[in-house]
């Protein structure tokens, strides 16, 4: 039997899920989920200084946008600092690692004395094969022995092999002074005891790969299958960044953007199955392979990003596309929708999906069935309803009154009141759109009034008739 998959997301808590780390989470849910194994989250917060519980929940709430579901309960790395010292003092046991009591002045002066002789400054500590009888009685770390001779071979999913000298290997620090283990250690021993089988992660941690490999050597343990993906640049090739606009997953939903367009397209961004741009969760998860990732970075490209969550909009479902946009208004701070408006929405989505781009496209669309009476027009509306418009719709709302009200019937009653003016329907459907709606860009007239229903139609019409 092959070992099942597990994957893991460890980012750090900065106060937001970064876009970035969302699509490193991305990548491995889908890893895991389309092979039936486990993907897990682990806050990296001993950084105490910068760790608060707010940073975490933007996270957590982050991947809850997302829709990106973990096994398990999160892991906290602070909270697993003894069992991080207890393998360091296991290798300080087994002479894989060893105290250095060296000062950092007396390391600086080393590291001088190398750089003005061009020799390496990885520092050499003359404690490493010190007999312990000669140890002094003062504060010192614990270093792992780096091996002297030989290469580090990094196998990477995405990058292929990475041969490094183990002479730019240095025996790096497990314990601090004061007896707390260094971030390369917690890795290392959390990602073995949450059993981790695929490391799934930046490329700017490919260097880290072969330290974390001298933990996992001398631990005797399994080292997992590595994958470093590529940064995600701006539309300029550089790294993204707050110039290139926003970074946060949850600034995204803010704005609007659907979470399962935002899927698609950050599985896209490095990613790729033949020619498909647009695909479900479903067929991602299905077709996602760490061979598919590209080793270059990938640039970031708004119009793509709103071009994708666009289609996701029109194909989605519309009560659950209701449910999202009232949380979209939640999360950009915007007035939640009473019970009628949200179900008026709802109703009036088949006419509202296509071509928006965001939610804020579509609510400015739906602002017909939204909108109360009495209606009040914008400039561009008022235009419409000159004194021959009014006097046109005074005409026509008894007409209207006792017709079938289904869009055959109603297309048959404009057209009809049209020509018997000897006009076309669309001299019509200007007055029509602003009294229905306030505004002249509007859905059709047959679809607004269908969703409005016939009592709230007449009235709108009425008022501005009047």
């Amino acid at each position: 039997m092959t070992t099942p998959v597990v994957t893991r997301f460890a980012p750090s808590p900065t106060g937001y899920l970064h876009i970035g780390g969302a699509r490193t989470a991305l990548f491995s849910w889908l890893y895991a989920r389309g092979r039936g194994g486990k993907f897990l989250l682990r806050i990296e917060d001993t950084d105490r200084q910068r760790h608060t519980p707010e940073a975490t929940e933007a996270i957590l709430q982050g991947m809850a946008w997302l829709g990106l579901d973990h096994d398990g309960d999160v892991v906290s790395q602070f909270e697993n600092a003894p069992r991080h010292a207890e393998v360091a003092l296991q290798l300080l046991a087994e002479g894989k690692a060893y105290k250095c009591f060296a000062s950092q002045d007396e390391i600086a002066a080393f590291r001088d004395q190398a750089k003005a002789e061009g020799r390496s400054t990885l520092y050499q500590s003359p404690w490493r094969d010190a007999a312990p009888e000669t140890h002094p009685d003062a504060p010192y770390v614990v270093r792992i022995k780096a091996p002297l001779t030989g290469e580090t071979v990094i196998r990477d999913a995405v990058q292929g092999d990475v041969v490094i000298g183990n002479d730019q290997l240095d025996d790096m620090v497990l314990l601090r002074s004061d007896g707390t283990p260094v971030y390369m250690l917690a890795v290392v021993v959390d990602d073995h005891d949450m059993g981790v089988t695929h490391v799934i992660r930046g490329d700017d941690h490919l260097n880290n790969a072969a330290r974390q490999m001298m933990i996992y050597n001398a631990m005797g343990w399994d080292v997992p299958v590595w994958a470093h993906i590529p940064l995600i640049h701006g539309a300029d090739g550089k790294k993204l960044s707050k110039r290139h606009g926003a970074l946060g997953a949850q600034e995204y939903q803010a704005m609007g953007f659907p979470a399962a367009g935002m899927r698609n397209y950050l599985a896209r961004l490095g990613w790729s199955h033949g020619d498909d741009e647009f695909f479900t969760d479903a067929q991602a998860q299905e077709w996602f392979d760490l061979d598919g990732i590209r080793k270059s970075p990938a640039q970031f490209d708004l119009k793509k990003l709103e071009n994708i969550c666009g289609q996701h909009i029109a194909a989605a479902d519309d009560a659950a596309l209701r449910h999202e946009i009232e949380a979209y208004l939640t999360a950009a701070g915007l007035p939640a929708l009473t019970k009628a408006q949200a179900d008026g929405l709802e109703r009036a989505m088949y006419c509202l999906k296509d071509r928006a781009k965001k939610f804020p496209d579509l609510l400015e669309k739906a602002e017909f069935i939204l909108a109360e009476r009495p209606i009040q027009p914008d400039e561009k509306a008022e235009k419409h309803l000159d004194n021959v418009s009014r006097g046109m719709l005074t005409e026509l709302t008894p007409q209207l009154q006792n017709v079938t009200w289904d869009r055959e019937t109603l297309e048959e009653a404009l057209n009809g009141f049209a020509a018997a003016r000897d006009t076309k329907f669309g001299k019509l459907a200007g007055p029509l759109r602003a009294a229905l709606a306030g505004r002249a860009a509007t859905p059709s007239v047959f679809d607004m009034m269908l969703v409005l229903g016939r009592d709230e139609s007449l009235a709108r019409l009425n008022d501005a008739a009047i």
